[in-house]
């Protein structure tokens, strides 16, 4: 039987993807535990959800901190007093800058198609709305590895959804939300089976191995 790989969720907000993993993993559909929740706010709402279930939960504030180093640093210590096979992006609005030793084991998702619509300054509502002005007809969520840049490592899996001539940012993030739903599960359970290859720019999703 597969062993639940442990997880540590780092959030900035409200936390609805840190409550959809905690659905799945209740569901039985996502084979994980998560250890610990990193919030870089206090006020964030995320962290009512954790406490709700009593999963261990920290605040590493960003204004406590000159650099964007010295937060990272704060938080892989704060990581490192669990033992983290993976760590997760879960709506984190700052540079998370990774040590090397990080490198293929922190994911992020990203609610439109990379390498469009996403860097600095695109997050929550402003990527939808750039979305439905450029006119484009198709948007979607990204699930990539993170590198020390915003939005830029090799991309894991990503989700389609059209942009509807009626949309508004809301009704369009609402629909992306949902495939979020089914992404970053579904990556984490990848990774989990150890089924994902970094090949430079390109991550190979490897075979399931015969049972």
């Amino acid at each position: 039987m597969a062993k639940p790989i442990n997880l540590a969720v780092l959030i900035s907000g409200g936390g609805s993807t840190l409550q959809n993993l905690i659905d799945k993993i209740s569901e039985g559909t996502l084979l994980a535990h998560i250890k610990i929740v990193i919030s870089s706010s206090p006020d964030a709402y995320g962290l009512k959800r954790a406490k709700q279930r009593g999963i261990p939960a920290t605040i590493v504030q960003k204004s406590g901190y000159d650099t964007s180093q010295t937060f990272s640093d704060a938080i892989v210590q704060e990581i490192e007093k669990y033992q983290i096979d993976l760590v997760i992006l879960a709506g984190f609005l700052h540079l998370f800058k990774i040590p090397d030793s990080y490198v293929g084991k922190v994911m992020n998702i990203h609610p439109a198609l990379i390498p469009a619509f996403c860097g600095k300054g695109y997050y929550g509502s402003r990527v939808h709305k750039a979305v439905i002005g450029s006119g484009v007809k198709i948007s979607g969520c990204t699930v990539h590895f993170v590198d020390n840049e915003y939005d830029t490592g090799p991309i894991i899996i990503q989700r389609v959804v059209p942009v509807l001539d009626e949309d508004s940012p809301e009704t369009l993030a609402q629909r992306v939300f949902t495939a979020e739903t089914v992404a970053y599960p579904e990556a984490i359970r990848l990774f989990a089976e150890g089924r994902l290859q970094i090949v430079g720019r390109r991550v190979n999703t490897l075979k399931a191995e015969p049972t």
